[in-house]
């Protein structure tokens, strides 16, 4: 069998490649550490862009913690046989929030500390004002689960728009942390089960 093989043929491929190459840079915009999404205002990397996943910037408010470093005279801490707790329960385990939704949990999180704060320094931990205080922001008792753990502790659960917030007010702090719920669970209630 005879192969005919035209010249016009093997020019024409890289051509076609190096117009491939060349049309994909074109309305790319490349971005650096720190750049900013011209629609939205909001921080972007390269990362972000390449794995279409959102990348956590320092929110409003928000100063960065520094990453901590070895020393050159630091030993590595000794392995441990293989812990099968976080295996076998890692459907209980918050799913964090990201991007823009963490700033915007961080930013409601805050709302809700400051809403709760007067009934705690007032020493009010019954589950009728808290409630009462979460629904004056807007959150509806039927995504709302507040109650009693003793006399001076009440714990919240809010199934807010796009988030989970939870919480503990106690004589001594309000806690408030918000996340994107569970794993392999619809609603932000802690799953129950496992193996």
């Amino acid at each position: 069998m005879t192969t005919i093989r035209t010249r016009r043929g093997r020019l024409g491929i890289p051509a076609l490649a190096a117009l491939a190459v060349l049309a994909a840079g074109c309305g790319t915009r490349h971005v650096g550490a720190g750049a900013q999404d011209a629609g939205t205002g909001t921080p972007t990397t390269a990362a972000t862009l390449a794995q279409g996943k959102p990348v956590d910037f320092p929110c409003p408010g928000e100063t960065p913690t520094p990453t901590p470093t070895r020393t050159a005279g630091s030993t590595a801490a000794p392995t441990l046989p293989p812990d099968h707790y976080a295996e076998n329960h890692g459907f209980k385990m918050p799913l964090p929030l990201r991007g823009q939704s963490r700033c915007d949990g961080l930013a409601a999180a805050q709302r809700v500390k400051e809403a709760l704060e007067p009934l705690r320094m007032g020493n009010d931990y019954t589950p009728e004002g808290t409630r009462g205080r979460l629904a004056g922001l807007g959150y509806p008792a039927e995504k709302t689960n507040v109650y009693a753990v003793s006399r001076t502790a009440v714990r919240f659960l809010v199934e807010a728009p796009g988030m989970c917030l939870t919480g503990t007010m106690i004589p001594d702090s309000t806690r408030v942390e918000a996340f994107n719920g569970y794993p392999d669970h619809r609603g932000c209630d802690e799953p129950r089960g496992g193996h």
